[in-house]
């Protein structure tokens, strides 16, 4: 059990059955009454994202997860596969939990794997990803404030 003073971005609790990870939080202590904690939190399974308060102090039931580092391999489309860098093993997570995320992989790429019973639940990108830029439209005169270079 966690209190809401134990409340971090990322932090994974559990919540009427759901699963759902805390995206931002505000502790607010207002002039009258009693303080409490405003939160968003998004849920692991279906990524809708809701408002929740609680009061100061309340309990919650923090979901434990191990974590473990893999390696992105490629995306199927609808699932984006992974192997273990400690048993090598290959396993698959559906591109949604992941979300936009997904994005920001590139193949080969080490990745923070949070395991639930053994199972893979949520995956970590680096924070720092060095991507190219492919295709971008050349600067027209009007859009800038410095001078663009002509099509």
């Amino acid at each position: 059990m966690a209190t809401t003073a134990d409340f971090r971005n990322g932090m994974v609790i559990e919540l009427e059955g759901q699963i759902l990870r805390i995206v931002e939080f505000q502790h607010v202590k207002p002039g009258k009454g009693g303080a409490f904690v405003r939160t968003k939190l998004k849920n692991v399974e279906t990524g809708a994202v809701i408002e929740r308060t609680f009061r100061s102090g309340e309990k919650v039931d923090e979901v434990r997860l191990e974590r473990s580092e893999a390696q992105y391999l490629y995306s199927d489309g609808e699932m984006l596969h992974f192997m273990d860098l400690e048993h090598f093993d290959q396993f698959a997570i559906a591109a949604e939990r992941v979300g936009e995320a997904r994005l920001y992989l590139k193949e080969n790429e080490k990745v923070q794997i949070q395991l639930r019973g053994g199972h893979p639940f949520l995956v970590e990108v680096p924070t720092h990803v060095q991507l190219a830029v492919a295709h971008t439209e050349p600067g027209m005169r009007g859009d800038t404030a410095q001078g663009a270079t002509k099509p």
